[in-house]
């Protein structure tokens, strides 16, 4: 680690930290959020939900086995703004890597700090919220520093899913091989869910964030998936005014994470920016349908009304957060539609909740036979 030179990370309120530079020299700002996990790095690393975003990893020791390309990213590459992590290494112990973590930022022009107290930052951050910060490794001057994090956009009202997702239509799956025919919306999509739906029968066609409803139905599709991403929600009405199109098909639609909120939203629920929001692999969820607890993995900042959703006649809750009490899945009553605002499909975490995927398949299994 001596060969890494000072940098600093300030944060919105003027907390300062100063550590080691690791990844590229440089600067670069966002969001602050911290994960939990203790594993899985990479996979949080090229997770498209966290684009814009500063990601702390509360793990006491992060790049110790590497990084390996083909089984591991969960996008075309890394997605974050920067990281934060107190023990960074440089060499890695797993013979399949690929290279270290540290040339893996130097490609991916990632820039982080090392040496950080992370449980004094974490703790911050739950105190105080989210908020906006900035890493710099080749400018020292806090005050600099301070003007540049200003000029951030903050989160709260930021459309992000139309950056991030793909730019033209792709297929997943075997056509052939495949029983139903899946349109899959990406507003920042995972490659580990992909592969769940095609596990399953599904033969996907992904299409770009923005792409308009009619054109999705065009492709006469047996049911439609709803993705994770980054951003707020609340600035989609291109996304929400899709899905209202897609519930008056009547055809089964399953949404994650962002797609949990934006169905929501389809049905007249307000969303609403968390404090300091869900991110790890240790998160118990109970199933009111079943009454059973899962661990779930999670990566969020916004989250749906619960109130409203209580007034609502067409919507009930099925999973509420067993730490905080905030709703993790919803389900209409009159459609075949429901969603979670966990990751069932994890990559990386726990495997408890890959059920939803049968669950979708069955509702999929069950619109099928209607139609014969």
């Amino acid at each position: 680690m001596n060969n890494h030179p000072p940098a600093l990370l300030l944060l919105e309120d003027g907390t300062l930290f100063k550590g080691l530079a690791l990844g590229k020299i440089g600067t670069m700002g966002g969001e602050i959020c911290f994960n939990t996990g203790m594993t899985g790095y990479q996979e949080i690393y090229t997770d498209p939900s966290y684009f814009g975003q500063i990601v702390v990893n509360t793990n006491a020791h992060i790049g110790n086995y590497g990084v390996q390309l083909e089984t591991e990213e969960e996008s075309a590459g890394v997605t974050i703004s920067g990281m934060v992590c107190n023990s960074f290494s440089n060499v890695f112990s797993r013979k399949q890597a690929d290279f270290s973590l540290q040339t893996y930022f130097e490609k991916a022009n990632v820039v982080g700090i090392s040496e950080v107290d992370t449980r004094q930052l974490v703790r911050h951050v739950r105190e105080k919220g989210v908020m906006n910060a900035i890493i710099s490794s080749e400018i020292l001057d806090v005050e600099e520093l301070m003007t540049r994090l200003k000029e951030l956009p903050n989160m709260d009202g930021l459309e992000l899913s139309s950056v991030v997702c793909t730019k033209e239509p792709y297929f997943m799956g075997d056509e052939a091989q495949s029983r139903w025919r899946v349109a899959v919306m990406d507003y920042g999509i995972k490659k580990s869910i992909l592969l769940n739906l095609t596990q399953r029968g599904c033969y996907c066609k992904v299409f770009p964030a923005k792409t308009p409803a009619e054109e999705v139905l065009a492709w006469n599709p047996d049911g439609f998936f709803i993705s994770n991403g980054p951003g707020d929600p609340s600035a989609m009405p291109y996304a929400v005014a899709q899905v209202k199109t897609f519930l008056e098909t009547g055809k089964p639609i399953f949404g994650i994470c962002l797609g949990h909120q934006i169905l929501a939203l389809a049905s007249g629920i307000a969303t609403y920016k968390m404090h300091h929001g869900h991110r790890g692999l240790n998160h118990p969820v109970k199933n009111y349908l079943t009454g059973l607890c899962e661990i779930t993995s999670q990566n969020h900042g916004f989250a749906v009304n619960p109130d409203e959703v209580a007034q609502h006649p067409d919507v009930e809750v099925t999973h509420v957060n067993l730490n905080d009490h905030t709703i993790e899945g919803i389900r209409r009553k009159d459609k075949s539609a429901f969603s979670v605002q966990y990751h069932p499909e994890a990559s990386p975490g726990p495997h408890d909740s890959r059920y939803l995927f049968d669950d979708f398949a069955k509702l999929l299994e069950e619109a099928e036979a209607v139609v014969m």
